[in-house]
């Protein structure tokens, strides 16, 4: 009976996943393979230059309208839920045609399980369900320890001296984005050898529930069939998604600080690509994305970097009303040099 009832209510997927993981390549990917359905989306970004709505917005499918993709931008979606995220869905829910399944991307700093929690709220819970969460797994950076400290080298200090707690902050967004999760993506295995893969999936395995899989992947493309039908209905579960901040600890976004840096025309990206992997060595940046103007070029250019990881590709025309500037987003631990790598980044 219950599960005649869930199939009644429109489907919400959530999609999460840390910095850089390729949760909007995932996204784009399930637009053009869409077949047909009406899809929406929620994008929640970390940073005050709203690029993955441009990411997808760029996509140029026709499942891809302006009125079915909805920025939050007033801060994480987990801490603004009442404030932001649940009016936002209750418009989706009150159109005269409303969507037939609602996708969710969070913000790479956000804790999935809050947002889970909104669907329980009697506004939402009698007309949506959260389908399944989904977290997408960057397996390369995962396996050069960049968004998971070392398991064992944490247990051998907390013998030494108990008293030491040495979690560090994307150690526990890590552990809460899979202990929520129905389905893992592990993204970018083009990047890691077979045994490599084995030692990430091992990380990850005590922190994943009962019975959840996981999916490989290369730039996030995957049949929308694999991801969308989970029937998870994850509201009526969330005793089983274990989490660091249940006890009532505050989730704090203050360990991560983002500034916007402004390049107008950039003439040679090449020669910012490498600036910008010198930036994330010195500095310690999480993080770059953003949109390049390059001179006599008429696509806008799309820059994403991942520690010293750094793509680059031109997505779409620049529009007659658009101004042909280039803007990039760096995200960082609180207390990086800003001055600095703003300068640096504008060499």
């Amino acid at each position: 009976m219950a599960q005649s009832t869930r199939t009644t209510k429109i489907p919400a997927t959530v999609v999460t996943g840390f910095l850089g993981a390729g949760k909007t390549s995932l996204i784009r990917h399930m637009i053009e393979n869409a077949g047909g359905r009406r899809l929406a989306f929620i994008i929640n970004e970390f940073g005050d230059l709203g690029v993955d709505r441009e990411l997808i917005r760029g996509c140029g499918d026709e499942n891809c309208s302006d009125d079915d993709i909805v920025e939050l931008t007033n801060g994480c979606i987990c801490c603004t839920v009442a404030d932001d995220f649940l009016p936002t869905i209750a418009a989706l829910l009150d159109r005269p045609e409303p969507p037939e399944h609602i996708i969710i991307e969070t913000s790479g700093l956000a804790l999935p399980k809050p947002l889970v929690k909104a669907f329980g709220w009697p506004e939402v819970r009698t007309r949506a369900t959260v389908d399944g969460v989904i977290a997408v797994v960057d397996v390369a950076a995962v396996a050069a320890g960049r968004f998971a400290t070392d398991p064992a080298a944490i247990a051998a200090q907390r013998l030494a001296d108990p008293s030491l707690d040495h979690d560090s902050p994307l150690e526990e967004l890590f552990e809460e984005q899979l202990g929520c999760a129905d389905l893992v993506v592990l993204n970018k295995t083009d990047l890691v050898d077979a045994a490599t893969l084995a030692r990430v999936k091992a990380l990850m395995a005590p922190h994943l529930r009962a019975a959840v899989r996981t999916v490989s992947s290369v730039g996030g493309a995957l049949d929308p069939a694999v991801l969308l039908g989970l029937d998870a209905g994850a509201e009526d579960d969330l005793a089983t998604r274990p989490s660091h901040h249940d006890d009532g600890h505050e989730h704090d976004h203050d360990d991560f600080a983002s500034i916007v840096v402004d390049l107008g025309e950039v003439a040679d990206p090449a020669a910012l690509e490498a600036r910008i992997k010198g930036v994330a060595a010195r500095h310690d940046i999480l993080r770059v994305k953003g949109f390049v103007a390059v001179p006599d070029k008429p696509m806008r250019l799309i820059v994403q970097g991942v520690g010293d990881r750094v793509q680059r590709y031109f997505d779409r025309p620049w529009q007659p009303d658009e101004r042909r500037t280039s803007r990039l987003v760096v995200i960082g631990q609180t207390g990086f040099d800003a001055v600095a790598v703003a300068a640096e980044l504008r060499a």
